[in-house]
């Protein structure tokens, strides 16, 4: 019996995150000027209204955080969301970042819904699959809560 080609991994969104799935972690970027960070990256001007900055450097931002709020998505997205078929709903969070004092939305892994999460449970950002085709497997990252 003929196993079936490997698929290649490659991310969903190019240069939002790093893809290691030991230490995955998304990437942001620094204003040189001021030292806002920003996610997802700038390049062309800060986003903070009292700096004229426009040179950034880029910056991986915490893996984990707490849980600022959540709900749950029982529609699919519009384009260039690829919903499976059938689709199902999901959870999505909003995680603060302690460190970087931002909050950053995502969905929740599958088979965690809203009856277990709670704000400031402290969650992690982990790699899984949004949609595959033939050859290639799309990656994005994901909020997991952590074992307590």
């Amino acid at each position: 019996m003929a196993q079936a080609a490997q698929k290649t991994r490659v991310p969903a969104i190019e240069g939002w995150f790093r893809m290691d799935a030991a230490a995955p972690c998304l990437i942001g970027s620094r204003c040189l000027s001021c030292g806002s960070l920003f996610f997802p990256k700038e390049a062309a001007f800060c986003r903070n209204p009292d700096c004229s900055g426009s040179e950034f450097e880029p910056v991986e931002l915490s893996r984990r955080g707490k849980l600022w709020s959540f709900t749950d998505n029982r529609y699919p997205p519009p384009a260039p969301y690829v919903a499976p078929d059938p689709f199902e709903p999901y959870a999505i969070a909003a995680v603060e970042l302690a460190a970087e004092r931002m909050v950053v939305l995502g969905q929740v892994v599958r088979g965690v819904g809203t009856e277990r999460l709670r704000a400031g449970m402290e969650m992690e950002l982990v790699l899984d699959t949004l949609y595959s085709d033939d050859a290639h497997e799309y990656v994005i990252w994901k909020w997991k809560p952590v074992a307590a």
